[in-house]
């Protein structure tokens, strides 16, 4: 008999085109060896060229599916994605505490605040953005915004290493325990830097930027990542380590599909047997 894996939940949207949401954390679980489970907060309708359209799922029914699996099965770690609405958001807070993830003494949480779409514009009004702020952030054992998510939510606009360093202390003052300041998109060279930080520390943690316009997804895989190696117990600096490593080589190893922009690809994990 097989032993029993460590547990990631994600609580995020579900992606019909496969290559984000729900189910590129469920193909980074799966790859990274942990068993993943979801709360599904919304169902949309999108493919490689982008979203046509979504459907909220009732607050009541996120924080039920939530309940459910962390009172039978138990979460090692969880992460969110796509919560839609501060209604939702307010909701999942409540629901984690409930279950005891997230916080001081819970199961380490990570946030990817989906505020911003990968060209920048902003998918969540200022009353979620501020729930983001007030209700997930001071439960977060990470959080992981891309530069866009940046702006919308502390106002600063990250140009460089110093900016980059003022965008993770502004984060900061919402509640987290530690974030990391993404810079895939930051630099113009053929090294990009992403920045972790918990206040005390600012560790930098360079990888190598890879020629390819297929990176759908990219930002939950990362997360997801993150987020299994939490769940097997490493402390947040080398689980951060763990989640670089997991998207470099998965946007290195990215495919087309369908017209548009395709996926990050984790079947590299499989391939390499690692």
């Amino acid at each position: 008999m097989t032993a029993t894996p460590k547990t990631a939940l994600t609580i995020a949207g579900s992606d019909s085109g496969g290559g984000a949401g729900i189910q590129a954390d469920l193909r980074t679980f799966f790859a990274c060896g942990v068993h993943g489970m979801t709360a599904i907060t919304a169902v949309t309708v999108q493919n490689s060229l982008g979203v046509q359209g979504f459907t909220d799922i009732p607050s009541d029914v996120v924080a039920a599916q939530i309940k459910a699996v962390a009172g039978d099965m138990g979460v090692d770690a969880a992460k969110t994605g796509m919560l839609a609405t501060a209604e939702i958001i307010r909701t999942v807070a409540k629901t984690l505490d409930e279950v005891h993830i997230g916080g001081a003494e819970g199961a380490p949480f990570v946030v990817d605040p989906v505020a911003a779409s990968m060209h920048g514009d902003a998918l969540l009004r200022e009353e979620a953005l501020e729930a983001i702020r007030t209700e997930l952030f001071p439960r977060a054992t990470l959080v992981t915004p891309n530069l866009d998510e940046v702006r919308l939510l502390t106002g600063v606009e990250v140009k460089g290493p110093e900016s980059q360093r003022e965008a993770a202390r502004a984060l900061l003052t919402f509640g987290p325990q530690w974030v990391l300041v993404k810079g895939g998109h930051l630099y113009d060279s053929p090294r990009c830097v992403d920045l972790l930080s918990d206040g005390a520390r600012f560790i930098e943690l360079e990888g190598p930027r890879h020629p390819t316009e297929h990176t759908h997804g990219g930002g939950d895989t990362m997360a997801s990542a993150i987020t299994a190696s939490l769940a097997k117990g490493l402390g947040v600096p080398d689980a951060v380590a763990e989640g670089k490593r997991f998207i470099e080589r998965a946007v290195e190893e990215s495919y087309p599909l369908g017209e548009g922009v395709g996926p990050v690809s984790p079947f590299w994990r499989l391939a390499d047997g690692d």
